[in-house]
């Protein structure tokens, strides 16, 4: 099934009338899994159409307020609407103690389990249908970036080969087709007989803040969508390296390098009224390259091709 990406919060720092800050939600079979939870996210889900009763996993990057101030009053709204399904917050080392420390901001109990663990680099979390990995990456504090691998799909499945072997059409292509061997007439019929080799899963790259790194360029190969940030625009390069962060064309030369298939930019400074001479900048090196505005959804499917759903 194809991943959809809602881009909740598009800026950095902090919100601005354009854009609020850092939050993408990816949905799969239904569930929902955050990228950050900058200030403000729950207010971008009510707008969205995604449920915020549906977020299962939330994974932050770091501990900068625009990635996670978010976190304690969607926590609370859904206490208030009594969900009692557990919620996954995965993060760098110190996540359990920041989120102690948060929630003693405010007096709200809440109605369902709240599991956390800390990764770190080359940690790896294993869900059905996909794994999460985290990897370093380089900004001013302790931060991850994520890698969402699907698992790998079923091969293409050979009806006339299968109809010619005599399978008859119904549970048994079904089995066949999920690697099962099955008997026909006093016959084995093999899987690899009429399903072709087996198709990569999606691969999604998320970056969290950094200086350009060679341990995100390599993460990011063959990337299905790099969500990659850019701060600044290069004629700032040096101030964005100097505070940790990505220009619009270190993204987009990573992304030809990384042989991406989507580049998504993200985190922009409130500097940026207008994305337009950003996104010139960065098609210049990569023309594969969007500058999603707020709400944005696009789906990924398996064709490598990026369809958006936004108006």
């Amino acid at each position: 099934m194809p991943i959809e990406i809602t881009f909740l919060g598009t800026g950095g720092s902090w919100p601005s009338s354009e854009r609020n800050v850092l939050s993408i939600g990816l949905r799969l079979d239904g569930q929902v899994v955050l990228f950050d939870c900058g200030e403000g996210t729950q207010r971008q889900l009510m707008r969205s159409n995604l449920s915020f009763m549906a977020i299962t996993k939330v994974f932050i990057s770091h501990f900068h307020g625009d990635h996670f101030l978010g976190l304690a009053g969607m926590m609370q709204s859904m206490g208030l609407n009594d969900r009692e399904e557990e919620l996954q917050i995965f993060g760098p080392p110190g996540t359990i103690r920041s989120l102690k420390n948060l929630s003693k901001t405010g007096y709200f109990g809440l109605t369902f389990p709240v599991v956390v663990k800390e990764m770190e680099d080359g940690d790896e979390v294993r869900f059905d249908r996909y794994t999460v990995r985290a990897f370093n990456v380089d900004h001013s504090v302790p931060t991850l970036g994520f890698v969402l691998q699907e698992d790998e799909r079923p091969g293409r499945f050979d009806r006339p080969r299968a109809e010619e072997l005599g399978v008859p059409p119904g549970p048994l292509f079904k089995r066949l087709h999920e690697g099962e061997d099955v008997e026909v007439d006093g016959r084995v019929v093999t899987s690899d007989m009429v399903v072709g080799p087996k198709r990569p899963g999606l691969k999604i790259v998320y970056s969290g803040d950094t200086r350009p790194t060679e341990a995100l360029a390599k993460a990011a190969v063959d990337a299905d969508a790099l969500i990659h940030e850019a701060t600044m625009m290069e004629e700032l390069e040096e101030k964005a390296h100097r505070y940790g962060h990505s220009t619009a064309v270190d993204a987009a030369r990573l992304a030809a390098d990384s042989d991406v298939r989507h580049l998504f930019l993200v985190h922009l400074s409130p500097r940026y009224r207008d994305p337009e001479p950003m996104l010139t900048e960065a098609r210049s090196v990569f023309e594969n390259t969007s500058i999603p505005d707020d709400l944005d959804e696009f789906t990924l499917n398996y064709r490598d091709q990026m369809t958006s759903n936004s108006s």
